[in-house]
């Protein structure tokens, strides 16, 4: 079937180990590596590592390969959980056999109707998701959001009884991960987005557009596709993140996603306003989504707030208006918000009230949070993008898979 656009929506998933051999997924060799991207019908096309984990760029999107944590990212018509039976299988050969967590989350496709199996809908993948990981203490699958667009989360995880007396994390905390998914971009930042005379790599991209400041201090592997779109994977010490841009008018969309960030030094608040600056949607939808740690001595409910603005009621950006806001709890002591918002201006009801991840934080009502004063709109709106200053750089080899 021919293809009305490329799907810029991504399959995103995160499989964690039990930590009981001496080996990581870090050793595995790079044939062993794309012996499970083949499955998945993506290939590398760049790489970035640092001494808490392994960041690859792929044709359709990212992966993440932590010491007992992958994450696998991808766009387009690929076959992600295709891939499982040799993903696990690559695993259990260097003794990573027992799978503790598992969880896969996805938005709305914009065109459903070319995706290949098992992803013709979410029931065939919640089946292919239960064929592996039925046998975990819990699981449950959940769509939120509304006609416009859902989210889509299965997580199956073992019980505390199921590790009893096992010490199988050193860590106490609770692992965040934020994912915004944006569509309609404006068209002068998409723009930044096609290669030029002006803009030709990955990295004239990155400053072109301003995604540099999102997270300053992360290390950055980007890569421009051909004739445009653009990936980048950013590493800062064991956290990660990633932006995926499809340009092209009609079905323009770009996703951020990070994780493992320390929420009392990064405010959820400000990164998500930096996001959605720097991209400018017309709409666009928010999951945060907290984990507690993998281990038998953790008795903080990620439910219950740290007092950090990742378990708050988030506040939208100016000159925008929380469309819906859904909450679940969900196997293993983990909970997912998701929240939709869109410009302002479009809205023909009032906006909706904001949930908060924590239960013991309070909804935030969502009027006077958006539209802000008409000058704070306005300043919005004409933010100039960041141009880079003149450097020379080398031309990057076109690549004919397409990107997310």
């Amino acid at each position: 079937m021919p293809t009305p656009g490329f799907e810029g929506f991504e399959k995103r998933l995160e499989v964690e180990f039990f930590p009981a051999a001496a080996r990581s997924l870090r050793s595995l060799s790079r044939d062993q590596i794309d012996s499970f991207l083949n499955v998945a019908e993506c290939t590398i096309v760049s790489q970035l590592s640092n001494g808490h984990f392994d960041s690859y760029v792929l044709s359709e999107s990212s992966l993440f390969i932590y010491p007992h944590r992958i994450v696998i990212k991808t766009c387009g018509t690929t076959r992600l959980l295709k891939a499982l039976p040799k993903l696990l299988a690559v695993a259990a050969s260097i003794g990573l056999a027992r799978v503790v967590r598992c969880k896969y989350t996805r938005g709305s496709f914009l065109f459903p109707e070319v995706q290949p199996f098992p992803h013709h809908n979410f029931d065939e993948e919640v089946r292919t998701l239960d064929e592996h990981f039925g046998s975990l203490h819990s699981s449950k699958h959940v769509v939120m959001g509304d006609d416009r667009q859902k989210w889509h989360v299965y997580v199956a995880s073992e019980s505390k009884s199921d590790r009893a007396g096992e010490a199988v994390s050193k860590s106490s905390n609770t692992i965040y991960t934020l994912e915004v998914c944006m569509t309609e971009l404006d068209k002068s930042v998409a723009r930044s987005f096609f290669k030029s005379a002006s803009i030709v790599t990955g990295e004239d991209m990155t400053r072109a557009s301003g995604i540099n400041s999102i997270l300053p201090r992360s290390q950055i592997c980007d890569f421009a596709f051909d004739p445009c779109g653009y990936s980048m994977n950013g590493l800062e010490n064991g956290a990660h993140s990633t932006i995926h841009i499809t340009p092209e008018d009609g079905f323009s969309y770009a996703s951020f996603e990070c994780m493992g960030y320390d929420p009392a030094k990064t405010g959820l608040n400000a990164l998500i306003d930096r996001v959605v600056r720097c991209f400018k949607p017309g709409f666009f939808s928010v999951c945060v989504h907290a984990a507690p740690p993998v281990s038998t001595d953790s008795v903080t409910s990620p439910l219950k707030s740290t007092g950090s603005t990742w378990d708050k009621a988030i506040s939208a950006p100016v000159a925008y208006a929380c469309s819906g806001s859904h909450k679940e709890e969900l196997p293993g002591g983990s909970a997912v918000v998701y929240h939709t918002f869109q410009l302002a201006k479009r809205f023909e009801c009032g906006p909706t009230q904001v949930i908060a991840l924590a239960d013991d934080e309070e909804e935030v009502a969502a009027d006077s949070l958006n539209t802000q004063d008409e000058a704070g709109a306005n300043a919005y709106k004409t933010d100039k993008l960041r141009r880079p200053t003149e450097t020379k750089v080398a031309m990057l080899q076109p690549v004919k898979a397409r990107r997310g």
